[in-house]
């Protein structure tokens, strides 16, 4: 211990000579501007909760429900090891869109309902940035970085805005599709209000919005799929029509419960269902890109963080990535934790006028290179007066490079340990912990919270289900311990003089977006309330 925490003072004052002689963490290479570029088109789309397993192409041999997916990754470039910012929705959003790990940008946990605050104001999103660079910028889907104010995503870089402002099970709906342990309808009178099992909104309907005004509360979850991609093909086209380069992120609810019975089924089960009715939406975006007056459209899919364990069947596939070590102490080794499972997730970039085909990319990559990437292609200027822990890999994409980072942190999500600290490091094939257990599992046990000191390591690549950690007094971890420590004291010390900001997590009442209050669970009218009541009484119900 002693030994250990030696070290570690020595490499925090190295590492903080080294940062300052050296300026690591400054980013990626800006591109000299062009007078005769041509700014390509970007799509982003993210899903929520989906498992590295779920992308049919990631598990050879297996029956897909990804399909479409799976061509695009046959005509463009698939990433095997490829890791979300942080393993919960607002922080890896947030990092998406600053390309900044939640201990820079001040996310480190997610915005409530009551949230007054979200993203920091002196954060500057990826939407900002290609704004300026003369883009048209849309989101449609899950926002989840405040909605409040001038945390709405209009006030974000976005010029168009169509969703939910965070998860679609933080408020009820009429019809609240399966979750487990699942939540009621959303109560037709005040007096109907009831008690109900934690995470469940009885007071409060799930609002759809378009830009700053609500236009259903409650949302309608079973045609929201269909609406998105309307809303998405509309947003292409108008910025088409227009000869305006364009940025769409598009945020699904897929694969968040709860799930909905999609409206073609497919025999399987519901997550097998919700995974078809997802790759056949992303089919249509594509298909409406390529149809536009300006088909030069990178889209690039991923998700936030892995599968919701103790969500059980619907939850999805961590594929290898199973966390034995975790799951055999008890408690999940997937969403909110540092375990593979956590944070790797599936990753596709389709570009096929402009990139390989059918490349399999093995280098270690992040959502937080997307920031930089985009704004390198479409010859734009980053922030100065920040770093950025993620790094333009535009060279991989076009196949000139493999390289990709050699060190990766990995924060807590809500698992044990403090929200936003750093309790994995990930260095070339090596993965340190210095804190584990939890988070829930499906069969309700929790994992014990455990410090590591020194920590558990393993090599991920001949040990991807993390079971067996290096033995402590071997040569290997031995030499590979000092690395870890120097990596771990390089970013503190870079923290140290980088502009960090912190997130308002206050909460009040009058944060809550509600359509009208005079109504119940703030329901938007009379006539909705009206229908539902003669559907219901038609029903028996």
């Amino acid at each position: 211990m002693v030994f250990f925490l030696f070290f570690m003072k020595t490499f925090l004052v190295i590492g903080f000579i080294w940062c300052g002689l050296h300026l690591c963490f400054t980013g990626p290479r800006i591109l000299p501007k062009r007078a005769d570029f041509k700014k390509p088109n970007f799509i982003v789309i993210l899903a929520d909760d989906i498992g590295w397993g779920d992308l049919g192409v990631n598990q050879a041999g297996f029956p897909t429900n990804t399909p479409n997916l799976d061509t695009m990754a046959s005509k463009g470039l698939r990433f095997l090891d490829f890791h979300s910012a942080a393993s919960t929705c607002s922080p890896s959003r947030a990092s998406l869109l600053t390309g900044r790990l939640g201990i820079r940008n001040g996310v480190t946990h997610n915005f409530a309902v009551t949230s007054v605050g979200g993203l920091p104001l002196n954060e500057t999103t990826l939407s900002d940035v290609l704004k300026q660079s003369g883009y048209r910028t849309g989101l449609i889907g899950k926002w989840h970085l405040g909605h409040h104010g001038l945390y709405h995503p209009n006030n974000r870089g976005f010029d168009y805005y169509f969703g939910i402002p965070y998860s679609n099970d933080m408020g009820c709906t009429d019809h609240p599709g399966y979750d487990t342990p699942p939540c009621s309808p959303c109560p037709l009178h005040h007096e109907s209000q009831r008690r109900s099992r934690s995470g469940c909104y009885p007071h409060l309907a799930l609002p759809l919005l378009e830009n700053s005004v609500i236009v259903e509360q409650p949302v309608n979850l079973s045609n929201l799929p269909a609406q998105y991609v309307r809303k998405a093909a509309d947003f292409i086209k108008d910025a088409s029509d227009h000869d305006q380069p364009f940025f769409l992120y598009i945020a699904l609810a897929h694969m968040h419960v709860p799930l909905s019975k999609p409206t073609a089924t497919f025999a399987q089960s519901l997550y097998a269902e919700n995974l078809r009715e997802m790759d056949q939406m992303i089919d249509q975006i594509r298909v409406a890109a390529r149809n536009a007056k300006q088909n030069n459209t990178l889209i690039w899919f991923t998700g936030d963080n892995g599968p919701w364990a103790e969500k059980c069947q619907f939850a999805g596939s961590v594929g290898p990535f199973v966390g034995s070590w975790q799951t055999k102490q008890g408690g999940s080794a997937s969403k909110k934790t540092t375990w593979e499972g956590g944070h790797r997730v599936p990753a596709v970039v389709y570009w096929p006028e402009n990139t390989p085909q059918n490349v399999t990319v093995s280098a270690l990559l992040s959502v937080l290179d997307i920031f930089p990437t985009l704004v390198s292609l479409a010859n734009a200027t980053l922030p100065v007066d920040r770093r950025f822990d993620g790094k333009d890999i535009s060279e991989i994409l076009f196949g000139r490079l493999q390289s990709g980072h050699r060190v990766l942190y990995h924060p807590n999500s809500g698992a044990a340990g403090t929200y936003g600290k750093i309790e994995a490091v990930r260095l070339d094939q090596y993965k340190a912990f210095y804190t584990t257990g939890g988070a829930l599992a499906c069969n309700g046990s929790i994992g014990p919270e455990r410090h590591h000191d020194p920590p558990l390591v393993f090599n991920v690549h001949q040990d991807p289900g993390e079971g067996e950690p290096l033995d402590s007094s071997s040569e290997e971890y031995q030499e590979v311990l000092p690395e870890l420590m120097e990596a771990f004291a390089n970013l503190h010390a870079d923290l140290q003089t980088d502009n960090v900001s912190t997130a308002d997590y206050s909460q009040s009442g009058s944060a809550v977006l509600c359509c009208n209050p005079e109504h119940t669970v703030c329901r938007c009218n009379e006539l909705e309330l009206n229908a539902l009541l003669t559907e219901l009484e038609f029903s028996g119900k």
